[in-house]
């Protein structure tokens, strides 16, 4: 994340960064790069090697929220055929997947009312059991009201401009990136969605893949509420672009979100691939920073 004014370029396999002193990062070593300043300059070797190690390049707009994100598409050599098996992929299989995605999403928030010691576990679990293919009860439009107002109070909704607000916005922008970033990887085009298919929304498919991973975001907040309710500091900014690295519990076991989201962007390819509706999707455990094992 870059804060302050910068001019970025490419020096042979790394990123310079140059500010008062220039630094050097590897490109193999970024994931994510977001500019959140109105003064940094960057070159078109710099936009290449993005698309070569399929990093994401995030811009963040007046209100210093991510605005636009940068995407590898080049890489990826079965891109129209996984499109085709998007848009043919049968509606019961769809509705299928959505209800795992869904189940898991409602798990994870009453994992947060739990991690954060608020009340109304039991009820979200109950909603969780509920969940049938489609969703059509609506359960997780129920699970959302109850849910937030028990993490962050009554009266709370997620149309008022205050700090709590703003901060899940930015964690959740940082997510949905990232997940996009994971989908074009795997030849999958995020416009196409699953259960989301507005007309306006390029990101269909990584709204729907989302869902999951957002109680990771509420619990950062829940968490850490800010100080005043002001505008979010780059600390505030840093910690949640931070959490892409903070372990779920996968199949496969403990990782970061980051990994996390690859893991389950190729469970979704197989659903396309193979009629599988086998997703695996994280388990929120809590906020500890994932630790390589040397």
């Amino acid at each position: 994340m870059i804060s302050r004014p910068a001019k970025l370029r490419r020096e042979h396999y790394s990123l310079a960064i140059e500010q008062e002193q220039t630094a050097f990062v590897p490109f193999e070593d970024i994931a994510v790069i977001v500019l959140n300043h109105r003064e940094i300059t960057l070159t078109h070797p710099v936009l290449s090697a993005c698309a070569e190690y399929g990093i994401g390049l995030y811009a963040t707009g007046s209100n210093h929220q991510p605005s636009g994100v940068f995407l590898p598409f080049l890489p990826h050599s079965r891109t129209t055929r996984m499109m085709r098996k998007q848009l043919d992929i049968a509606r019961p299989l769809a509705k299928q997947v959505w209800a795992s995605i869904v189940r898991r999403k409602i798990e994870n928030q009453a994992a947060c009312l739990k991690l954060c010691g608020r009340e109304g576990v039991d009820r979200l679990e109950s909603y969780a059991r509920r969940v049938r293919s489609g969703d059509p009860d609506m359960l997780e439009g129920q699970a959302a009201a109850f849910y937030f107002t028990q993490m962050f109070g009554q009266g709370f909704h997620r149309g008022q401009e205050r700090w709590t607000n703003s901060a899940l916005d930015y964690g959740y922008a940082v997510l949905r990136g990232a997940i996009a970033r994971g989908l074009v990887a795997h030849g999958l085009h995020p416009t196409v969605g699953l259960f989301h298919d507005s007309e306006q929304n390029a990101f269909n498919l990584a709204d729907d893949l989302i869902e999951p991973f957002r109680p990771l975001v509420d619990l950062h907040v829940g968490k850490h509420p800010a100080n005043t309710e002001g505008d979010l500091s780059p600390a505030d900014k840093a910690a949640l672009v931070a959490l892409l690295n903070v372990d779920v519990a996968m199949p496969q076991g403990r990782m970061s979100a980051l990994s996390a989201i690859e893991y389950a962007v190729e469970s979704l390819v197989r659903v396309f691939e193979e009629d599988s509706n086998n997703m695996e999707l994280p388990a929120l455990i809590g906020l500890q920073p994932h630790r390589l094992e040397c």
